[in-house]
Protein backbone atom coordinates (compact mmCIF):
# COMPACT_ATOMS: atom_id res chain seq x y z
CA UNK A 1 0.00 0.00 0.00
CA UNK A 2 1.30 3.44 -0.86
CA UNK A 3 1.52 5.95 1.98
CA UNK A 4 1.57 9.70 2.31
CA UNK A 5 1.86 12.19 5.13
CA UNK A 6 -1.87 12.64 5.86
CA UNK A 7 -5.36 11.63 4.77
CA UNK A 8 -8.75 13.32 5.08
CA UNK A 9 -11.55 11.78 7.13
CA UNK A 10 -15.04 13.16 6.46
CA UNK A 11 -17.48 12.88 9.36
CA UNK A 12 -21.23 13.53 9.40
CA UNK A 13 -23.80 13.30 12.16
CA UNK A 14 -27.36 11.99 12.18
CA UNK A 15 -28.31 10.68 8.74
CA UNK A 16 -32.00 9.80 8.68
CA UNK A 17 -33.11 8.09 5.48
CA UNK A 18 -36.63 7.01 6.49
CA UNK A 19 -40.09 8.60 6.51
CA UNK A 20 -40.17 11.68 4.24
CA UNK A 21 -36.61 11.05 3.07
CA UNK A 22 -37.63 7.54 2.00
CA UNK A 23 -40.51 9.04 0.02
CA UNK A 24 -38.05 11.37 -1.70
CA UNK A 25 -35.87 8.37 -2.52
CA UNK A 26 -38.83 6.55 -4.06
CA UNK A 27 -39.84 9.55 -6.19
CA UNK A 28 -36.48 10.87 -7.32
CA UNK A 29 -33.87 8.20 -6.67
CA UNK A 30 -30.89 7.76 -4.37
CA UNK A 31 -28.92 10.67 -5.85
CA UNK A 32 -31.61 13.23 -5.04
CA UNK A 33 -30.84 13.75 -1.35
CA UNK A 34 -27.59 15.71 -1.63
CA UNK A 35 -26.32 18.40 -3.93
CA UNK A 36 -23.44 17.61 -6.31
CA UNK A 37 -21.26 20.06 -4.34
CA UNK A 38 -21.78 18.10 -1.11
CA UNK A 39 -21.01 14.84 -2.85
CA UNK A 40 -17.86 16.29 -4.37
CA UNK A 41 -16.55 16.96 -0.88
CA UNK A 42 -17.49 13.57 0.57
CA UNK A 43 -16.09 11.59 -2.35
CA UNK A 44 -12.89 13.65 -2.34
CA UNK A 45 -12.21 12.59 1.25
CA UNK A 46 -10.10 9.48 1.75
CA UNK A 47 -12.60 8.05 4.27
CA UNK A 48 -16.18 8.97 5.13
CA UNK A 49 -17.97 7.88 8.33
CA UNK A 50 -21.45 8.85 9.59
CA UNK A 51 -24.21 7.96 12.03
CA UNK A 52 -27.01 6.07 10.24
CA UNK A 53 -30.08 7.00 12.27
CA UNK A 54 -32.57 4.47 10.92
CA UNK A 55 -32.83 0.82 10.03
CA UNK A 56 -32.67 -0.29 6.40
CA UNK A 57 -35.22 -3.00 5.80
CA UNK A 58 -38.56 -3.97 4.28
CA UNK A 59 -39.47 -6.06 7.32
CA UNK A 60 -40.57 -5.51 10.89
CA UNK A 61 -43.13 -3.75 13.03
CA UNK A 62 -42.68 -0.61 15.16
CA UNK A 63 -40.93 -1.26 18.47
CA UNK A 64 -43.59 -1.80 21.16
CA UNK A 65 -43.05 1.35 23.22
CA UNK A 66 -46.19 3.49 23.68
CA UNK A 67 -44.06 6.52 24.59
CA UNK A 68 -41.84 6.40 21.50
CA UNK A 69 -43.00 9.06 19.03
CA UNK A 70 -40.82 8.44 15.97
CA UNK A 71 -39.94 5.32 13.98
CA UNK A 72 -37.44 5.48 11.12
CA UNK A 73 -37.07 2.79 8.47
CA UNK A 74 -35.35 3.29 5.12
CA UNK A 75 -35.74 1.16 1.98
CA UNK A 76 -32.78 -0.86 0.66
CA UNK A 77 -32.26 1.83 -2.01
CA UNK A 78 -31.01 4.10 0.78
CA UNK A 79 -27.76 2.14 0.78
CA UNK A 80 -27.26 3.27 -2.83
CA UNK A 81 -27.22 6.85 -1.53
CA UNK A 82 -24.48 5.96 0.95
CA UNK A 83 -22.44 4.29 -1.78
CA UNK A 84 -22.92 7.31 -4.08
CA UNK A 85 -21.64 9.59 -1.31
CA UNK A 86 -18.56 7.42 -0.81
CA UNK A 87 -19.43 6.27 2.72
CA UNK A 88 -16.92 3.79 4.08
CA UNK A 89 -18.39 3.10 7.52
CA UNK A 90 -21.40 3.88 9.69
CA UNK A 91 -22.32 3.55 13.33
CA UNK A 92 -25.69 2.00 14.14
CA UNK A 93 -25.49 2.67 17.86
CA UNK A 94 -28.42 5.02 18.30
CA UNK A 95 -32.04 5.21 19.38
CA UNK A 96 -33.49 4.30 15.98
CA UNK A 97 -31.55 1.18 14.98
CA UNK A 98 -34.26 -1.12 16.37
CA UNK A 99 -37.28 1.01 15.49
CA UNK A 100 -38.70 -1.90 13.48
CA UNK A 101 -37.34 -4.74 15.56
CA UNK A 102 -34.41 -7.09 15.59
CA UNK A 103 -34.94 -8.61 12.14
CA UNK A 104 -34.86 -5.14 10.59
CA UNK A 105 -31.60 -4.42 12.41
CA UNK A 106 -30.05 -7.61 11.04
CA UNK A 107 -31.31 -6.65 7.56
CA UNK A 108 -29.54 -3.31 7.97
CA UNK A 109 -26.24 -4.98 8.72
CA UNK A 110 -26.70 -7.31 5.76
CA UNK A 111 -27.49 -4.51 3.29
CA UNK A 112 -24.45 -2.55 4.43
CA UNK A 113 -22.20 -5.62 4.27
CA UNK A 114 -23.26 -6.32 0.68
CA UNK A 115 -22.44 -2.73 -0.25
CA UNK A 116 -18.99 -2.98 1.31
CA UNK A 117 -19.81 -0.47 4.07
CA UNK A 118 -18.41 -1.27 7.51
CA UNK A 119 -20.89 -0.97 10.37
CA UNK A 120 -20.27 -0.79 14.11
CA UNK A 121 -22.36 -0.25 17.23
CA UNK A 122 -25.03 -2.92 16.66
CA UNK A 123 -25.12 -6.60 15.89
CA UNK A 124 -26.56 -10.04 16.39
CA UNK A 125 -25.44 -10.18 20.04
CA UNK A 126 -23.61 -8.09 22.62
CA UNK A 127 -20.16 -9.20 21.54
CA UNK A 128 -20.74 -8.28 17.92
CA UNK A 129 -22.54 -5.05 18.80
CA UNK A 130 -19.56 -3.88 20.85
CA UNK A 131 -16.96 -5.09 18.34
CA UNK A 132 -14.66 -2.59 16.66
CA UNK A 133 -14.54 -1.99 12.93
CA UNK A 134 -11.48 -1.28 10.82
CA UNK A 135 -11.09 0.86 7.71
CA UNK A 136 -7.79 1.94 6.22
CA UNK A 137 -6.30 3.98 3.42
CA UNK A 138 -2.86 5.19 2.40
CA UNK A 139 -1.15 3.78 5.46
CA UNK A 140 -3.66 5.11 8.01
CA UNK A 141 -5.54 2.36 9.89
CA UNK A 142 -8.69 3.61 11.59
CA UNK A 143 -10.35 1.58 14.34
CA UNK A 144 -13.99 2.47 15.04
CA UNK A 145 -16.26 1.96 18.04
CA UNK A 146 -19.95 2.89 18.13
CA UNK A 147 -21.89 3.28 21.38
CA UNK A 148 -25.13 4.88 22.55
CA UNK A 149 -26.34 5.98 25.99
CA UNK A 150 -30.03 5.55 25.07
CA UNK A 151 -32.33 3.66 25.08
CA UNK A 152 -31.43 0.85 27.45
CA UNK A 153 -34.09 -1.47 26.01
CA UNK A 154 -32.31 -1.45 22.62
CA UNK A 155 -29.19 -2.97 24.19
CA UNK A 156 -27.90 -6.18 22.63
CA UNK A 157 -28.02 -9.22 24.90
CA UNK A 158 -25.76 -12.22 25.21
CA UNK A 159 -27.78 -13.94 22.51
CA UNK A 160 -30.11 -11.23 21.15
CA UNK A 161 -29.53 -8.52 18.52
CA UNK A 162 -29.28 -4.90 19.59
CA UNK A 163 -27.00 -1.91 19.99
CA UNK A 164 -23.84 -1.29 21.99
CA UNK A 165 -25.42 0.42 24.99
CA UNK A 166 -23.46 2.20 27.71
CA UNK A 167 -24.91 4.21 30.57
CA UNK A 168 -22.66 7.26 30.45
CA UNK A 169 -24.59 9.33 32.98
CA UNK A 170 -22.59 8.19 36.00
CA UNK A 171 -19.29 6.80 34.69
CA UNK A 172 -17.94 5.49 31.41
CA UNK A 173 -18.06 1.68 31.70
CA UNK A 174 -14.84 -0.31 31.87
CA UNK A 175 -15.70 -2.45 28.84
CA UNK A 176 -15.79 0.64 26.64
CA UNK A 177 -12.60 2.15 28.02
CA UNK A 178 -10.87 -1.23 27.70
CA UNK A 179 -11.99 -1.45 24.06
CA UNK A 180 -10.49 1.96 23.33
CA UNK A 181 -7.22 1.04 25.02
CA UNK A 182 -7.06 -2.24 23.13
CA UNK A 183 -7.40 -0.48 19.78
CA UNK A 184 -4.66 1.99 20.65
CA UNK A 185 -2.43 -0.90 21.69
CA UNK A 186 -2.74 -2.16 18.09
CA UNK A 187 -1.36 1.20 16.92
CA UNK A 188 -4.66 2.14 15.31
CA UNK A 189 -6.01 5.65 15.00
CA UNK A 190 -9.05 5.20 17.26
CA UNK A 191 -12.38 6.87 16.48
CA UNK A 192 -15.21 6.60 19.02
CA UNK A 193 -18.71 7.49 17.77
CA UNK A 194 -21.04 8.02 20.76
CA UNK A 195 -24.73 8.78 20.43
CA UNK A 196 -25.13 10.69 23.67
CA UNK A 197 -27.12 13.34 25.46
CA UNK A 198 -30.60 14.80 24.85
CA UNK A 199 -31.99 16.36 21.69
CA UNK A 200 -31.91 20.07 20.86
CA UNK A 201 -29.28 21.40 23.24
CA UNK A 202 -26.88 24.29 22.61
CA UNK A 203 -23.93 22.64 24.35
CA UNK A 204 -22.92 19.23 25.67
CA UNK A 205 -24.21 18.34 29.14
CA UNK A 206 -21.82 17.62 32.00
CA UNK A 207 -21.98 13.84 31.67
CA UNK A 208 -21.12 14.02 27.95
CA UNK A 209 -18.09 16.19 28.66
CA UNK A 210 -16.98 13.79 31.38
CA UNK A 211 -17.36 10.79 29.08
CA UNK A 212 -15.37 12.55 26.35
CA UNK A 213 -12.54 13.16 28.80
CA UNK A 214 -12.60 9.51 29.90
CA UNK A 215 -12.53 8.25 26.30
CA UNK A 216 -9.62 10.45 25.25
CA UNK A 217 -7.84 9.52 28.47
CA UNK A 218 -8.21 5.85 27.56
CA UNK A 219 -6.54 6.50 24.22
CA UNK A 220 -9.24 7.65 21.79
CA UNK A 221 -7.61 9.64 18.99
CA UNK A 222 -10.91 11.32 18.17
CA UNK A 223 -14.39 11.30 19.70
CA UNK A 224 -17.15 12.37 17.30
CA UNK A 225 -20.58 12.53 18.93
CA UNK A 226 -24.16 12.99 17.79
CA UNK A 227 -27.73 13.02 19.12
CA UNK A 228 -28.54 16.71 19.76
CA UNK A 229 -29.56 17.39 16.11
CA UNK A 230 -27.54 20.62 16.29
CA UNK A 231 -23.77 20.99 16.18
CA UNK A 232 -21.75 21.81 19.28
CA UNK A 233 -18.22 23.14 19.71
CA UNK A 234 -15.02 21.16 19.40
CA UNK A 235 -11.86 20.84 21.43
CA UNK A 236 -8.67 18.89 20.89
CA UNK A 237 -9.69 15.37 19.94
CA UNK A 238 -13.43 15.87 20.53
CA UNK A 239 -16.37 16.89 18.32
CA UNK A 240 -19.10 16.93 20.94
CA UNK A 241 -21.98 16.83 18.45
CA UNK A 242 -21.89 16.89 14.67
CA UNK A 243 -25.57 17.76 14.24
CA UNK A 244 -27.69 16.41 11.39
CA UNK A 245 -26.71 15.53 7.82
CA UNK A 246 -30.09 14.89 6.15
CA UNK A 247 -33.64 14.54 7.51
CA UNK A 248 -37.27 15.64 7.25
CA UNK A 249 -37.45 17.20 10.73
CA UNK A 250 -39.34 20.28 11.89
CA UNK A 251 -37.05 23.29 12.29
CA UNK A 252 -36.45 25.03 15.60
CA UNK A 253 -36.27 28.77 14.76
CA UNK A 254 -33.69 29.45 17.51
CA UNK A 255 -31.44 26.40 17.37
CA UNK A 256 -31.71 26.10 13.57
CA UNK A 257 -31.31 22.37 13.22
CA UNK A 258 -31.62 22.99 9.46
CA UNK A 259 -28.11 24.48 9.44
CA UNK A 260 -25.27 22.05 9.99
CA UNK A 261 -21.67 21.07 9.38
CA UNK A 262 -19.74 18.40 7.54
CA UNK A 263 -16.46 17.81 9.37
CA UNK A 264 -13.12 17.14 7.65
CA UNK A 265 -10.34 15.83 9.87
CA UNK A 266 -6.72 15.58 8.78
CA UNK A 267 -5.27 12.27 9.99
CA UNK A 268 -1.79 10.83 10.13
CA UNK A 269 -0.90 7.36 11.36
CA UNK A 270 -0.56 8.83 14.86
CA UNK A 271 -3.93 10.63 14.95
CA UNK A 272 -5.71 13.85 13.97
CA UNK A 273 -3.70 16.97 13.25
CA UNK A 274 -6.41 19.39 12.17
CA UNK A 275 -10.13 19.92 11.66
CA UNK A 276 -12.21 21.95 9.25
CA UNK A 277 -16.00 22.17 8.96
CA UNK A 278 -18.07 22.85 5.85
CA UNK A 279 -21.35 24.73 6.52
CA UNK A 280 -24.46 22.94 5.26
CA UNK A 281 -28.10 23.83 4.74
CA UNK A 282 -30.65 21.05 5.29
CA UNK A 283 -33.71 21.67 3.17
CA UNK A 284 -36.58 19.21 3.45
CA UNK A 285 -35.01 15.84 2.55
CA UNK A 286 -32.14 17.51 0.71
CA UNK A 287 -28.76 18.81 1.86
CA UNK A 288 -26.66 21.45 0.08
CA UNK A 289 -23.86 23.87 0.90
CA UNK A 290 -24.88 26.85 3.02
CA UNK A 291 -25.04 30.24 1.33
CA UNK A 292 -24.76 33.90 2.40
CA UNK A 293 -26.76 34.50 5.61
CA UNK A 294 -26.86 30.74 6.29
CA UNK A 295 -23.06 30.57 6.18
CA UNK A 296 -22.78 33.62 8.44
CA UNK A 297 -25.16 32.17 11.04
CA UNK A 298 -23.25 28.87 11.12
CA UNK A 299 -19.89 30.65 11.30
CA UNK A 300 -20.96 32.81 14.22
CA UNK A 301 -22.56 29.97 16.16
CA UNK A 302 -19.66 27.56 15.60
CA UNK A 303 -17.15 30.24 16.59
CA UNK A 304 -18.97 30.91 19.87
CA UNK A 305 -19.49 27.20 20.60
CA UNK A 306 -15.80 26.44 20.05
CA UNK A 307 -14.64 29.44 22.08
CA UNK A 308 -16.34 27.89 25.12
CA UNK A 309 -13.71 25.11 24.90
CA UNK A 310 -10.79 27.41 24.16
CA UNK A 311 -10.80 26.55 20.45
CA UNK A 312 -10.23 29.31 17.91
CA UNK A 313 -12.06 29.25 14.56
CA UNK A 314 -11.02 31.04 11.40
CA UNK A 315 -12.62 31.19 7.95
CA UNK A 316 -10.66 29.77 5.04
CA UNK A 317 -12.72 30.01 1.87
CA UNK A 318 -15.90 27.99 2.37
CA UNK A 319 -14.55 26.21 5.47
CA UNK A 320 -14.34 26.91 9.17
CA UNK A 321 -10.97 25.80 10.48
CA UNK A 322 -10.66 24.95 14.17
CA UNK A 323 -7.27 25.53 15.77
CA UNK A 324 -6.80 23.02 18.59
Amino acid sequence: MSTRDAVTLALAGDTMLGRGVAEQLARHGPRSLFSPAVREITTSADLFVLNLECCVSERGEPWPDPDKPFFFRAPPAAVDTLVWLGVDAVTLANNHALDFGRDALLDTRAHLDRAGITSVGAGADQSRARAAGLVETAGVRLGLLGVTDHPADYAAGQHTPGVAYADLHTATPDWLLDSVTALRAQHLVTLVLPHWGPNMTRSPPVHVQAAATALTGAGASLVAGHSAHVFHGVRAGVCYDMGDFVDDYAVDPRLRNDLGLLFLVTLTETGPTGLAAVPLALDYCHTRLARDAEFTWIRDRFTRACAAFGTEVRVEGDRLVARW
